[in-house]
C-alpha cells in the first residue's frame, strides 16, 4: 500500500502545484490564454463543472456534490480492491495515479465549484478545443494501467 500512497501523494502534489502556479502564478485566471509553442501546447484556461469534455457540466451545486461524491467513492472502491487483491507494483502505481489524480480534481471541485483545466494540445491540422490537467492525465493513465496490466499478485 505504501506504493499507491506515494504514486497517489506525489500525483495529488504535482497537480496541485501545477494548477496554482499557473492558474494564479502566470494570472492564466485573467489572461485566458497563454501560447506556449502553438499549436502544439496553449495554456488555456477552461472551468470544467462536468466531467471529460465538460460532459454532465450543468454547472448546478447538486451535480457538482454528487461529482465529489463520485470521485471520493470511486476512490474508496479502488483502495479497497487494491487492499483486497494486492496486484503487482504496476497495478499500485496505476490505482496511485487514479486516486491522487481523482483527489486532485476533487479539491478543485471543493476550492472553486469547477476543476482548473489549462493545457491544450492540438496537432497536424486538428484543432483540440478541450482543455485538460495533470490529475485528468494521471487518471486516464491510472485507469488504463488497472484495465490492461496482467492482474497477477505481487508487491
Amino acid at each position: 500500500m505504501k506504493i499507491v500512497f506515494w504514486a497517489g501523494f506525489w500525483t495529488f502534489l504535482i497537480d496541485q502545484l501545477s494548477k496554482y502556479w499557473i492558474v494564479h502564478g502566470l494570472d492564466l485566471i485573467n489572461r485566458g490564454v497563454i501560447e506556449v509553442a502553438p499549436p502544439f501546447l496553449t495554456l488555456r484556461m477552461a472551468w470544467n463543472t462536468g466531467i471529460n469534455f465538460g460532459l454532465f457540466s450543468d454547472g448546478t451545486s447538486d451535480s457538482r456534490w454528487l461529482l465529489i461524491g463520485l470521485a471520493l467513492v470511486i476512490s474508496v472502491a479502488v483502495l479497497i480492491w487494491v487492499h483486497r487483491e494486492r496486484p503487482h507494483r504496476g497495478g499500485l502505481i496505476a490505482a496511485g495515479l487514479l486516486v491522487g489524480g481523482a483527489l486532485g480534481n476533487v479539491v478543485d471541485r471543493v476550492i472553486y465549484g469547477a476543476v482548473a483545466d489549462f493545457l491544450n494540445m492540438s496537432c497536424c491540422g486538428i484543432d483540440n478545443p478541450f482543455a485538460f490537467n495533470v490529475a485528468d492525465v494521471a487518471i486516464f493513465v491510472g485507469a488504463a494501467g488497472l484495465i490492461l496490466l496482467p492482474a497477477e499478485k505481487g508487491a
